[in-house]
């Protein structure tokens, strides 16, 4: 491969690993100085340093013998021998050690050893003696010992001590001297290592300089050349593989986004006029829906004044009239006066219905403990007479607006107690969970149940699961109670998997300003005297 047609890759590989090559043998030969180094200090501070100080201290150690043996032969008491007796012990530990650390210097030891024997000639020449004469009685005669000749003697296993600290200190200096250089050729190789990267770095430069830089900005001048309009324009570069490649591929790019350019423009009209028909789509559907619920606001609450009338009249031919016709005339008119009053349900239904979310009202913190206590008195006469009770656990203070809300309780409430099973004292209980940033209520029951196949039709207005002379109503409470729970941004369902009974459960959001549970509601009872009733 000739050097003009190397990859940028290829080309910085190459510095890269000449770069490393010369790095890892800079580390190498650092390592071993190290390990040298480390080596040198070890022997300078654990053998060296220990063996000139216990040299030292043998020289005091004998220096003190020396004093102990004069004094004890010029006073002959005990404890002028102490010094002696101290000495003569720090003198055997510190040959011993000195023993044991010389043992790979024989140089050194054969010296150590030559002082032992200097020490050995003076105990047997000067210390034992004089101790001896002392301890017998013979003063004179351990003063006469301690002379010109004593003295040579002691002289001696000081010159010895010397020439053995000389020795010592010569090693230390020599392990001194190695562990500098070992230093300083660290220290150089560090240098090179600096030198080694800052040459490979402006090697580096160069080569991004003149082979990424350079080729780039040529190839971006001609990108902006192309994107200011001038989609005829060929990209024409130079530079490494890469760039060469990459500039082909832009031009490939410039010829593709020619070649699709007028179709772009076509879908681009295409899809303005698209969404003009979308707008002008969501704008009727809006209007719709505007009207559609002005629509059911306005006919329920027309329809009240001529109904009214109807059903008063109604009502009025049933008072006044009733057994002065025949038995079938009394019925047609029961017939009318039981259709306008259910019909009147239905509007004042349908008005409800219209007016949640419409006519609306700030929310508030609401606390449930007063809205089912109140859904609890509504239904307390029914209940009670039943023989049944509501209960509920503690209520949390959520957010929303009260009438709403009680609206939703009560018509839970109510639908509890009017779907009882015929005999059995109706059971409500009402629970509130916190689960997964939300609150979930419950409102479960012992009546009349609903089959799951019918989970989702029991929330469709005016949809009734009976006939309608089997139980009373309009069949408008279960979606105006899903209304309520949507306008407040939550969800209602059937719970399918009650064994006995019917489950209703719904959610609200959980808001921060909100404070739940608050104190504990106390559970109602048939009994009408206490707290909460039935």
């Amino acid at each position: 491969m000739s050097a003009s047609r190397w990859s940028l890759r290829a080309r910085i590989t190459a510095v890269c690993a000449i770069a490393g090559i010369v790095l890892a043998l800079i580390a190498a030969s650092a390592a071993i100085a190290a390990v040298n180094s480390r080596s040198e200090l070890d022997d300078v501070f654990n053998r060296v340093g220990p063996m000139r100080t216990a040299t030292d201290q043998l020289v005091t150690a004998m220096l003190n013998e020396e004093t102990g043996v004069r004094g004890f032969a010029v006073n002959g008491t005990e404890a002028d021998l102490a010094p002696y007796t101290e000495g003569l012990g720090q003198e055997r530990q510190l040959t011993k050690q000195l023993m044991s650390e010389l043992s790979t210097r024989p140089s050194v030891q054969g010296q150590l050893h030559e002082a032992q024997d200097r020490i050995a000639a003076w105990h047997t020449q000067v210390a034992d003696p004089v101790i001896a004469r002392v301890r017998s009685g013979d003063h004179r005669g351990a003063l006469a010992l301690i002379d010109d000749h004593a003295r040579g003697l002691f002289n001696q296993v000081r010159t010895a001590l010397t020439s053995l600290q000389n020795s010592i200190v010569t090693i230390r200096n020599t392990s001194v001297n190695r562990l500098t250089q070992s230093s300083n050729q660290i220290v150089q190789l560090l240098i090179a290592a600096a030198v080694v990267v800052l040459l490979a770095g402006i090697l580096l430069a160069l080569l991004l300089r003149y082979l990424v830089t350079r080729p780039v900005g040529n190839l971006a001048r001609e990108v902006r050349r192309i994107a200011a309009g001038d989609y005829n324009h060929s990209v024409d570069t130079d530079g490494p593989p890469e760039v060469a490649s990459l500039g082909r591929d832009v031009d490939g790019m410039r010829r593709k986004i020619v070649a699709d350019l007028d179709e772009v423009r076509a879908a681009r009209t295409a899809m303005e006029e698209a969404n003009r028909q979308l707008e002008a789509q969501t704008a009727e559907l809006s209007r719709s829906n505007r009207d559609l619920e002005q629509f059911a606001y306005v006919a329920s609450h027309d329809l009240q004044e001529p109904l009214r009338k109807v059903a008063s009249f109604c009502q009025l031919l049933q008072r006044r009239y009733a057994g002065q016709l025949d038995e079938r005339a009394d019925q047609y008119i029961g017939f009318a006066v039981d259709g306008a009053q259910r019909m009147q349900r239905l509007i004042n239904d349908l008005l409800a219905f219209s007016r949640i979310g419409r006519v609306t009202s700030e929310f508030t913190e609401v606390d449930l403990n007063s809205v089912v206590a109140d859904a609890a008195a509504a239904t307390e006469a029914t209940v009670t007479r039943a023989g049944g009770m509501v209960t509920w656990d503690p209520m949390p203070v959520v957010r929303g607006e009260e009438s709403l809300l009680t609206a939703l309780i009560g018509n839970l409430v109510s639908n509890s107690v009017k779907f009882r099973r015929p005999d059995v004292p109706p059971r409500v209980h009402l629970a509130a969970h916190r689960r997964d940033g939300e609150w979930e209520f419950e409102c479960r029951d012992n009546g009349i149940g609903i089959e799951p196949e019918f989970a989702d039709k029991v929330f469709v207005i005016f949809q009734r699961l009976h006939v309608k002379g089997a139980y009373p109503g309009t069949g408008i409470g279960l979606a105006i109670a899903k209304k309520i729970v949507e306008y407040h941004g939550g969800r209602i369902w059937l719970d399918t998997s009650a064994e006995q009974g019917t489950t209703i459960r719904f959610t609200l959001p959980i808001e921060t300003s909100a404070v739940s549970p608050v104190s504990p509601a106390p559970v109602a009872s048939a009994d009408p005297s206490k707290e909460a009733v039935s």
